[in-house]
């Protein structure tokens, strides 16, 4: 199971969320490439990066710190926030080395695009499934929808998506622990790759995901607060 260390950028910041709201925000550094050098000297083997300006402006004021971080370590990115169009897609994996990128909005909104980027690119293409009570949220979790995540998942599936980031936005930035049922329902009932975020606070937790099967797990606040220890992290992981 990977372990992802996860940097949001807002403003060119590095920062945190709680419950994804925009004006609930924690800065724990000012260079997000220092952030990622740290934590692949940590042992990271795939890192989690979120543009948040993108996400809730649907454009990025973040793009060159995102190449840097890119041009700065040797191990793999996934990045998501407000990629809504494949010219973007093709320059984040094709022009600056993005290894995965994440789409959430255009699932819901532009299927279009999710089918015609898997078609391109396969397993670089990832879907970001954040959900309020079992439902859908797209626009930077600020929009709800009228579909499960369950369903989402499954139409997903169905047009060739393999690996799925699922949040519970309840639990994000909380650390207080990750939806193990809902997540475990996704796993069982999806047949997709399950990269579980929002809550991981706790060895315990990293353990419970991987028990359920999960591909992966995003740690964010839990590491910069220091309740976890990415090496702890990475150990339990197996990776």
């Amino acid at each position: 199971m990977i372990i992802y260390p996860a940097i949001d950028i807002k403003d060119g910041e590095c920062v945190r969320l709680l419950q994804g709201r925009a004006d609930e925000v924690t800065v724990y550094g000012d260079d997000p490439v220092e952030t990622a050098l740290n934590w692949e000297s940590q042992g990271a083997q795939y890192l989690h990066v979120v543009d948040l300006n993108g996400a809730f402006e649907g454009r990025s004021v973040n793009e060159g710190i995102i190449k840097n971080i890119v041009k700065a370590v040797s191990i793999p990115i996934q990045l998501g926030g407000g990629i809504r169009s494949m010219d973007r897609i093709q320059r984040l994996l094709d022009e600056y080395g993005v290894q995965r990128v994440i789409l959430g909005t255009a699932a819901v909104e532009n299927r279009e695009l999710i089918e015609g980027a898997v078609k391109r690119y396969g397993s670089r293409i990832v879907v970001g499934i954040d959900a309020r009570k079992g439902m859908a949220s797209t626009r930077g979790w600020t929009r709800e929808t009228d579909i499960s995540a369950l369903e989402l998942g499954r139409q997903m599936k169905e047009i060739g998506i393999d690996t799925v980031i699922y949040t519970d936005i309840a639990r994000d930035g909380m650390l207080k622990g990750p939806n193990r049922k809902e997540t475990k329902d996704m796993i069982e009932k999806t047949g997709l790759n399950i990269i579980a975020s929002g809550g991981i606070s706790r060895l315990e937790d990293i353990e419970g995901m991987k028990e359920i099967g999960a591909a992966g797990v995003i740690v964010g606040k839990a590491l910069y607060t220091g309740a976890l220890t990415l090496s702890d992290a990475l150990r339990i992981g197996g990776n």
